[in-house]
């Protein structure tokens, strides 16, 4: 669970962007802060809800005040995400998958139900990505289509006003204003010459879920969860004091006029007049790095403008040959490293970012917010264990460092080290740090202390709920479509598919004696449950359909059944969701735990029940299994599984899509 739970985890949302500003600001006039939030923001965050269906990741990210919800999620959501996010595995009910989407996908953030890294978690629970063999290239990823790779949560709120994106740097300096000071110049070409020359290892990755975690009000004013009114204020007092960012160096001074006179241009939005400019000062001036810098960002504008990749791959380039360039200020460098690294991950590059990354901290060693973005950028490869270490130095040089020690306590989670993980969850929490007031935090925490036995556990869920994390303290799942009915239990009638179901229940006994013979088979078709979700016991699945796709193979061992469910596209064709058989033996518990979306339901029917010892609760009422008898729950709520009898437990899962859903959003809404 705790692998999935890390995909869910930091499902990071820099693939929408923001318009650009239109205000013609001088540079001179541009605040330090405007530099640090570029620097420790992640492109794209949003704080806003945000609709699923919204999945063109070059649309502008919509309002919304309804349920909240992504992060982490699929019974399967946050590792715990169990199957339904990336899986390959075919999981119940699981919530870990956070930390393993994050590898896959998330995003390939989205893959991670298979057996993947524990970092597959963090990015899909970071929670919900799905590991897909059919995936494109990363070169093949379609700038619209690239879903968000895991959401890493920004080390730095912003408003509304400001443009996520980056597009509006700071203007430079004015020299008349400051005479003696001499902006610091910096020569990278050498240092940066062997990483430069490393090939971007890109991976396959599929598309993150476009939705969200919602949040359902701007907390950007609140006061910090466990920091007083008066700290607030001293550290936006500090904030102010920062020095403003040099990105001029001595010879660009000089030509600062020709500078300004382009950057005019693509503040106004005239991005192609823009470029023009930029490329022709840069063939003027080779050695000009705001030059160059413009020109990365004016590319970077008209890839947005366009929807291309391939303009915005020539971004990327054009932002690295800044850093080659003699006598660069390291503030550009920063902003041009920081910049490239995302956009490679907005491309699906992770492993291209991540050279990108470690670049950064080897020119800035002593800035732990670099460090910081490069143990995301190894959990969005599914690398934990070098994510653990890069925590562990960063709190070694800051004990108190809020980003890491939530990042570090969420990998200690994904290694079902429960209770060392609580700690460091809460503290990062409580210390109100920019980039963890996240609902994959909460969940994840909330999780380890009910694994513990601690009732806290719920104080947790209902500041989550608070902060618009989560749609009801119950109702826990990260990747959501806002206003769509929630309730626990479902009858037949409600869902609208009831031939779905008496056709489950009229041929009960068929799909029942399809499901032994399969039991009896000596090839063990049926697999443990492998998201972390059981206490203790025995619990195993024999999955025939997963995120929409039929498995060939299985349904050869039970082709009546599978030619039975083929008339309901309901079923068959939920992308967020499974057919499967489950078996549970005596003994065994199942920990309580939440889906990763509220897009679907999930129908459970009765095969083999014994009289007595099994039961489920959804929420807070408990019900038993019937044979030949289909129950309905929405497992976006939290639920959990007691099977105490004195022989197993048969079922058939048939997970469908909410029937509130539009056509076009079950054919758009990503796979979990």
């Amino acid at each position: 669970m705790f692998r999935h739970c890390l995909l869910h985890l930091l499902s990071l949302q820099f693939i929408i962007l923001l318009e650009h500003k239109t205000a013609d600001v001088e540079l001179e006039d541009e605040s330090q802060s405007v530099l640090h939030e570029t620097l420790h923001s992640q492109p794209g965050e949003r704080h806003e809800d945000v609709d699923e269906s919204i999945s063109d990741q070059w649309q502008v990210k919509e309002e919304i005040h309804g349920e909240t919800f992504e992060a982490p999620t699929t019974d399967d959501m946050h590792r715990g995400l169990e199957n339904e996010m990336p899986e390959a595995y075919e999981t119940p009910d699981s919530i870990q998958k956070d930390a393993d989407l994050l590898a896959d996908g998330l995003e390939a953030v989205e893959s991670e139900p298979y057996e993947v890294p524990a970092s597959d978690d963090y990015v899909v629970s970071m929670e919900g990505r799905v590991n897909d063999p059919e995936a494109p290239g990363d070169s093949e990823v379609v700038l619209e289509d690239a879903m968000e790779h895991y959401t890493e949560p920004k080390h730095e709120k912003q408003t509304e006003t400001q443009d996520t994106a980056i597009h509006d740097l700071p203007e430079e300096v004015n020299e008349a204003t400051e005479p003696d000071k001499v902006t610091e110049d910096f020569d990278v070409a050498k240092d940066v010459s062997a990483g430069s020359k490393q090939s971007e290892d890109d991976v396959a990755i599929e598309p993150e879920e476009s939705e969200i975690p919602v949040q359902a009000e701007d907390y950007s004013n609140d006061v910090r969860v466990g920091k007083s009114e008066k700290e607030t204020e001293q550290d936006k007092t500090e904030k102010a004091k920062k020095k403003k960012p040099k990105l001029l160096n001595k010879f660009d001074k000089t030509i600062k006029a020709e500078l300004d006179a382009a950057e005019k241009l693509r503040k106004k939005g005239k991005v192609e007049e823009a470029l023009r400019a930029f490329e022709a000062l840069v063939n003027r001036y080779p050695q000009s790095p705001r030059a160059r810098y413009g020109k990365a960002q004016s590319e970077d504008d008209l890839a947005e403008k366009m929807r291309s990749n391939e303009m915005l791959q020539q971004a990327i380039n054009t932002y690295d040959e800044v850093v080659s360039l003699p006598n660069v200020p390291s503030d550009l460098i920063k902003l041009s490293l920081k910049r490239e690294a995302d956009r490679q991950q907005f491309l699906g590059r992770m492993r291209g970012s991540l050279v990108t990354l470690q670049k950064l901290v080897q020119l800035f060693p002593s800035d732990t917010s670099f460090k910081n973005d490069l143990g995301v950028g190894y959990l969005l490869i599914g690398d934990n264990s070098n994510a653990k270490k890069v925590y562990e130095e960063v709190l070694s040089l800051a004990p108190n460092d809020g980003f890491a020690k939530v990042h570090y306590g969420f990998i200690l989670k994904a290694e079902n080290k429960i209770a060392e993980s609580i700690p460091y969850l809460q503290e990062g929490l409580e210390s109100g740090d920019p980039g963890t007031d996240d609902g994959r935090f909460y969940f994840h925490l909330g999780d380890a202390l009910q694994r513990m036995g601690d009732k806290e556990a719920y104080k947790w869920y209902e500041l989550g709920y608070q902060r618009g994390h989560f749609a009801s303290v119950w109702q826990r799942s990260l990747y959501n479509v806002k206003g769509l009915k929630a309730q626990p239990w479902w009858t037949a009638r409600e869902t609208g598919y009831t031939e779905l179901v008496k056709s489950l229940e009229k041929n009960w006994k068929l799909i029942r004696d399809e499901g032994l013979a399969v039991m009896d088979k000596k090839s063990s078709l049926f697999l443990p449950e492998d998201e972390n979700l059981r206490e203790k016991g025995d619990w195993s699945q024999f999955t025939l359909w997963q995120q929409g796709r039929k498995n060939e193979n299985a349904c050869k061992s039970v082709p009546k059944t599978c030619a039975l469910l083929e008339r309901f596209p309901e079923a068959t064709g939920c992308r967020r969701g499974q057919i499967k058989y489950s078996i549970m033996h005596p003994g065994t518990h199942v920990w309580p735990h939440t889906g990763p979306t509220n897009c679907r339901l999930r129908m459970h029917l009765g095969l083999v029940i014994p009289k007595e010892g099994c039961r489920i609760r959804c929420a807070q009422e408990n019900r038993a299994w019937e044979e030949g008898k289909v129950l309905i729950f929405d497992d976006s709520f939290e639920h959990e599984v007691w099977q105490d009898a004195e022989n197993y437990r048969l079922i058939f899962i048939v997970d469908v899509w909410h029937p509130e859903l539009t056509a076009q959003q079950r054919r758009t809404l990503p796979a979990i």
